[in-house]
């Protein structure tokens, strides 16, 4: 697997005091104040969960990757380390204020950040010039997003998936299951305890 060309501590520092752009907490808690709705939790994934999460990922055969809401990029290492040398991965957030930091802190070809919805990530997929995704990360709070909102996303989700892939979703209610299962009904769940708060975990197939 390839190593992640993410940019060395000290580059990010510098990218980041050179563009205005503040630290990765200083960030992630300016986002949680700016966008309530749509920030999940005030505190970054645990390590414990994002291994979960991204366990049953069948990287071998992996070429696009796409997460929602990518925040200050808790999961983009440990996509970047396992993702082909010859993948893609996108990465989709509403705010403006976390993609301009993602630009600065990533420096890697296969990575793409896309100020944009989810709901329109068969367009954005198809703009990058592939057919469809192969997986697609979301920790979007489904059950606080506006009416009709996790529905669109459930639906182009299921559109822009290929059979084999799945809709990985961590989340603090179970209730976004239901924005997931009239669309892709085969689900796993789990739970991640080490993690503040605990999370529900669910890893939906396209058959």
């Amino acid at each position: 697997m390839p190593v992640s060309t993410l940019a060395t501590r000290r580059q990010r520092r510098q990218l980041r005091q050179a563009a205005g752009v503040p630290s990765p907490w200083g960030m992630f808690l300016r986002g949680f104040v700016k966008h309530p709705v749509m920030v999940g939790s005030i505190v970054p994934s645990s390590p414990q969960l994002i291994r979960k999460m991204l366990k049953p990922v069948d990287w071998a055969n992996t070429k696009v990757f796409v997460e929602y809401g990518p925040g200050v990029g808790t999961f983009s290492r440990a996509i970047l380390d396992q993702l082909p040398s010859d993948g893609l991965y996108i990465a989709i957030d509403t705010n403006a204020d976390f993609i301009q930091y993602l630009r600065h802190e990533i420096v890697d070809p296969r990575f793409s950040a896309v100020l944009g919805s989810a709901a329109d990530v068969r367009q954005i997929v198809a703009d990058h010039g592939a057919p469809h995704a192969d997986f697609v990360l979301s920790g979007l709070p489904f059950s606080t997003l506006p009416a009709g909102v996790g529905d669109a996303i459930g639906q182009a989700t299921a559109d822009v998936l290929r059979p084999g892939g799945a809709f990985l979703v961590y989340q603090f209610s179970p209730k976004c299951r239901d924005f997931i299962e009239p669309y892709l009904p085969k689900i796993d769940h789990a739970m991640e305890w080490w993690n503040v708060p605990p999370a529900q975990l669910y890893w939906a197939w396209k058959e």
